[in-house]
């Protein structure tokens, strides 16, 4: 006689398979991270092998029957809690994706990822695009027939946007775009050109103070350095291994104050995120984070709702001042407010002000749009590139590292992320709206340099939750209310006009 295991008994063998899975999907992050931060350029190809074996362990771990067998006999369970339900559920949903995909062509993605990723900073390094448009090509390609074996009702392109933010479309993104452009450019049109001196932001800013600055102020933030780490790459990133082990980097313009500043406090945004979800979650839904919209609302309200407001700096400023004082003695809060917020449209997404960032994204949706839909061919894409700015933003791309070199996105395949940054920026104006109603007084915590409370209400309303609501329900469990755009606005022309 056979012995019927009980729901509890079956989950615990579910549990115990997701942390295996995921033992392995964070020893390949170990290595990716490993690749952008101290990896000798001999490695690349080694890594690249390394990598793509580890990934199919977790692809094949995840699709080989052993999980979806739990899975379907745990769901008519009843004595499970809602929780543990939920998680069952939202692992089924992308086992059923996720068999889509066989393991050859998940070892093909990750060898062509990581080939890429060495192609792009070899590019970087010699500012032509030439020498990345090959493995792009390649990869470009992969991701269309990752679409195709997806599937998908109107686009090809929302196949790919469901990795990132299952509930939006191209259709719901081509609306909302065209909804905020107009608002944007009036309040834009208000700002640029005004008499505003950042010319402090471009003094000599020395490379090892500035570092001694920016492990301070991610202290400050509540980032915690017993459970991660800070280190410089080519691009700014955020990855974690376990909610104890998140990885934050930077980068350092000796000639531009602001490029490590706020990329550590945008990037201390989303690890506040990562060390905030459930330790006991591990592997597991209720362990990882909401979406990718979600995370960037983190990332983008430590960086701009609190990083570039003025109560941030009234207390910051003067600290700030003792770490360079030759270049910021003259420099009041006035003047580094209005700095630092200078409306001016640019080439560089991370560099952007927090108004004409949209039009980088939007650009960089509109390229990813023609390529998967095959409308744009790679070879054409820095022309492409080149004319959008032009239409979009004004300005003249001088070269291929202020163009279409500039993101790492796309040498790691993430065709469909980019939405999310301007997503993310609206989910944070409505998030901090609730929070300066919620909390009393918490603009005055912030003049006097106590942010602890808003990293808790954050804790309490978002990290804690993990993935068991998607970012609709969460903001309406936030909020009271789904993505609501105008508070975007709202907060835009307070702020700038």
């Amino acid at each position: 006689m056979v012995k019927m295991l009980s729901g509890a008994e079956l989950y615990e063998q579910y549990k115990l398979l997701m942390q295996r899975i995921a033992d392995v999907r964070y020893a390949s992050a170990v290595l990716q991270w490993d690749q952008e931060t101290y990896m000798p350029v001999k490695g690349a190809e080694g890594r690249a092998r390394q990598l793509a074996t580890l990934t199919e362990m977790a692809h094949n771990l995840y699709t080989d029957g052993a999980l979806e067998n739990i899975l379907t006999e745990i769901i008519d369970k009843t004595d499970i809690d809602d929780v543990s339900l939920a998680n069952v559920q939202l692992t089924l949903d992308e086992l059923n994706r996720q068999k889509k995909l066989n393991s050859t062509f998940v070892r093909t993605l990750s060898e062509t990822v990581s080939k890429a990723f060495n192609a792009w900073i070899d590019a970087r390094k010699k500012n032509d695009f030439t020498l990345f448009q090959a493995s792009l090509a390649e990869l470009v390609t992969l991701k269309i027939t990752e679409a195709d074996l997806y599937g998908y009702d109107a686009h090809p392109y929302d196949a790919l946007l469901y990795e990132f933010e299952k509930s939006m479309t191209v259709q719901k993104l081509d609306t909302l775009f065209d909804v905020m452009t107009e608002p944007l450019k009036e309040i834009i049109a208000a700002c640029t050109n005004k008499n505003t001196d950042d010319s402090f932001l471009h003094q000599y800013y020395p490379k090892d103070k500035q570092w001694e600055w920016g492990m301070f102020l991610v202290k400050e933030l509540g980032f915690d350095l017993a459970a991660g780490r800070q280190d410089i790459s080519e691009h700014p990133f955020t990855t974690n291994f376990n909610a104890q082990d998140v990885r934050i980097t930077t980068r350092i313009d000796e000639r531009d104050f602001a490029n490590m500043t706020w990329s550590c406090i945008h990037e201390t945004g989303h690890a506040l995120y990562e060390q905030g979800l459930p330790p006991d979650a591990y592997g597991l839904p209720a362990g990882e984070f909401a979406s990718l919209s979600i995370h960037e609302s983190q990332s983008r309200l430590w960086e701009n709702c609190v990083g570039r407001s003025k109560i941030f700096w009234q207390h910051y400023l003067p600290v700030l001042k003792k770490y360079f004082p030759s270049q910021l003695e003259q420099v009041d809060i006035p003047t580094f407010y209005q700095g630092i917020n200078r409306v001016q449209p640019s080439f560089i997404r991370t560099e952007a002000d927090e108004l004409t960032y949209h039009f980088h994204v939007k650009i960089r949706y509109e390229i990813e749009k023609a390529l998967i839909s095959k409308s744009l061919s790679v070879k054409d894409l820095p022309v492409a590139w080149n004319d959008l700015y032009k239409k979009h933003l004004g300005v003249i791309v001088p070269d291929d590292n202020k163009g279409c070199l500039q993101d790492v996105h796309w040498s790691h395949g993430s065709f469909g992320y980019f939405p999310t940054y301007s997503l993310g920026s609206f989910y944070a104006a409505q998030f901090w709206a609730q929070a300066k109603t919620d909390i009393p007084g918490l603009e005055a915590q912030i003049t006097g340099g106590d942010t602890k409370q808003l990293l808790l209400w954050l804790r309490e309303k978002i990290h804690r939750h993990g993935k068991l609501y998607d970012s609709e329900a969460l903001c309406k469990s936030v909020t009271g209310k789904g993505l609501d755009t105008t508070l975007f606005i709202n907060y835009a022309k307070e702020k700038y006009l």
